[in-house]
C-alpha cells in the first residue's frame, strides 16, 4: 500500500463518512477513544496511529485502507481481475486489443498508486510490443516494469529482465542480450532460487541468442534444460477461465483474500500459456540439432511443429525467424521452390533493426538458390544485402561463412580482386563462433 495520505485528508475522509452513516464524534469514538480525539482527527491535527484508524474504520463499516489512502478495498482486486482479462486476450493472440486494455489499467494502478499491478500493466505492454515487433517501446515498458518492483527478489524480476533482453536480441544486440540472461540464470542457480518458472523462462530465452552467436552446444543444453522444466499441463485456458470465474464471484461476496488467491492462479496459468512462444523455440532449437547431425526429415517435422505453434500465437517476428530455418531444411531436402516462397514470405517482416541475423539468414539461402539457378546477379545481390545486415549485429560467425559465399561466387564470375576483398574481409571474421563474446557458461539448474 502506498504511504497514508496527509491527515488533513484523512480527517475530511473520516468526517465525512461519519455524516453520511449519521453518527456522532462520541459514537464514533468509544469505547476506546474520546469524542475529542476525534475532532482533532477530523481537523487534522493529529496523525491518527494506525490502531485508531482501523477503531474508527471498523466503526464506519470500511475498510482502513479506505481511510488510510482513500482507495476502497476491492480496487486492487478488481484491477488484478481486469489484468487477468488483459492477460487472455494477449494469449489469444489479439496483441493490439490486449495492449489498450493494459494502458487504461496502467493508468488507473498509477492514479492509485499501486505498484505491483502497475508493474503488471507494464510486463504486458512489453509482451503486446514485442509480439508487434515494437522494439524500442517494448524495451523501455520492460524498463520501467523493472524499476516498479526493484526491491523484489529475483525470480520476481525475472520477467522484466527476460523482456529487455529479448528486445535486445530482436534489434541484433546479441551479445548484450545474452550478458542479461546469463547473468540472471547465474544468479538463480548458484544463489539457491531454484524458481521454475523463472528459470523456463530464462532458458528458452536464450536459445535464440546462442544460435546466432554459434554458440550452438549452449543453446541446445538450453533447450534441453527448458524442456526438462516444462510444465506438464493439461487445459490451461480451460482451468484459467474457472479461476476467472471463481474470482469474480468471491469478489461480489466481499471475500478479497479468496479472490486474490484465484486470481493468482488464473495469472499464473496465463502466462504460462504465453510460454507457447517460448516452447516453440524449443522445438526450434531440436530441429536446428537434428539438421545439423543431417536428420533432415526430423528436422523439418520438429520446425514445422515451431512454426505453426508460433502462427497460432500470431508471433509475427517469432515466426518469421522459424520460416528461416524450415526453408534452409526445406532447401536441403531438394525443395528449394518451397523454400523461396516461404522466405519471400517473410522478408517484410525484417529489417537492419527488427530481426538483422535472420534477415541476414534469408538473404543468404535465397543467394543460394539464385545460384543454384545459375542467376548469378540475383544471388550477388542478395549476397551483399545479408553482409550489410551482419555487419551490423556482429554475427562474427555467419559473416565469415558468408564472405566466402560471396568469394567464390565472384571468383567464379571472373572478378578476381573483389574476390580476394571478399575472402580478406571474411578473415577477418573467422574465429571459433561464440569464444570472443561468451565467457563462462551459466551454473546450471539441479534438475
Amino acid at each position: 500500500m502506498r504511504e497514508r495520505d496527509d491527515p488533513t485528508v484523512v480527517g475530511r475522509r473520516v468526517q465525512h463518512l461519519r455524516n453520511q452513516r449519521g453518527l456522532t464524534q462520541r459514537q464514533l469514538a468509544e469505547p476506546a477513544y474520546t469524542p475529542a480525539y476525534i475532532s482533532t482527527v477530523e481537523a487534522g491535527r493529529v496523525r491518527a496511529s494506525d490502531e485508531a484508524l482501523r477503531h474508527i474504520a471498523g466503526r464506519l463499516g470500511v475498510a482502513f485502507e479506505e481511510l488510510a489512502v482513500g482507495r476502497p478495498a476491492h480496487l486492487a482486486t478488481d484491477l488484478r481481475l481486469r489484468l487477468t482479462e488483459a492477460q487472455r486476450v494477449l494469449a489469444d493472440g489479439r496483441a493490439e486489443e490486449a495492449a489498450a486494455q493494459y494502458t487504461s489499467l496502467l493508468a488507473e494502478a498509477e492514479r492509485h498508486g499501486l505498484g505491483c499491478e502497475q508493474a503488471s500493466a507494464l510486463l504486458g505492454l512489453g509482451e503486446c510490443a514485442l509480439e508487434t515487433g515494437e522494439l524500442v517501446g517494448a524495451r523501455e515498458f520492460f524498463e520501467r516494469a523493472e524499476a516498479c518492483v526493484a526491491d523484489e527478489s529475483l525470480p520476481v524480476r525475472v520477467p522484466a529482465v527476460r523482456g529487455r533482453a529479448v528486445s535486445h536480441y530482436l534489434a541484433g544486440e546479441l551479445r548484450y542480450a545474452v550478458y542479461l540472461l546469463e547473468s540472471a540464470l547465474d544468479e538463480l542457480n548458484r544463489g539457491g532460487l531454484h524458481d521454475p518458472d523463472a528459470l523456463l523462462l530464462l532458458y528458452a530465452s536464450i536459445i535464440g541468442p546462442y544460435m546466432d552467436m554459434g554458440a550452438h552446444a549452449r543453446a541446445a543444453q538450453a533447450a534441453e534444460f527448458a524442456l526438462a522444466l516444462a510444465p506438464q499441463t493439461g487445459d490451461q485456458a480451460l482451468l484459467a477461465r474457472m479461476h476467472r470465474s471463481v474470482a469474480r464471484t468471491l469478489l461480489a461476496e466481499g471475500r478479497l483474500a479468496e479472490a486474490d488467491a484465484s486470481l493468482a492462479k488464473a495469472a499464473e496459468l496465463y502466462r504460462r500459456l504465453c510460454l507457447r512462444t517460448e516452447l516453440a523455440n524449443c522445438h526450434w532449437m531440436r530441429g536446428y540439432v537434428c539438421a545439423q547431425n543431417g536428420e533432415l526429415e526430423r528436422a523439418e517435422g520438429e520446425l514445422r511443429q515451431a512454426y505453426a505453434m508460433l502462427s497460432e500465437t500470431r508471433a509475427a517476428l517469432y515466426r518469421s525467424q522459424a520460416a528461416v530455418e524450415l526453408a534452409d531444411v526445406l532447401h536441403r531436402l531438394g525443395k528449394s521452390v518451397e523454400a523461396a516462397q516461404l522466405l519471400q514470405g517473410v522478408l517484410g517482416d525484417f529489417s537492419s533493426e527488427r530481426g538483422a541475423v535472420h534477415a541476414a539468414a534469408a538473404h543468404r539461402l535465397l543467394g543460394i538458390i539464385a545460384e543454384d539457378a545459375r542467376d548469378t546477379e540475383a544471388a550477388e545481390e542478395h549476397y551483399v544485402r545479408a553482409l550489410s545486415l551482419l555487419e551490423r549485429a556482429g554475427a562474427a560467425g555467419d559473416l565469415a561463412d558468408l564472405c566466402r559465399l560471396l568469394g567464390d561466387l565472384l571468383r567464379r564470375t571472373g572478378r578476381t580482386e573483389a574476390a580476394l576483398d571478399a575472402y580478406r574481409t571474411g578473415l577477418g571474421h573467422r574465429t571459433a563462433p561464440g569464444t570472443t563474446t561468451l565467457g563462462p557458461a551459466p551454473a546450471q539448474p539441479p534438475l
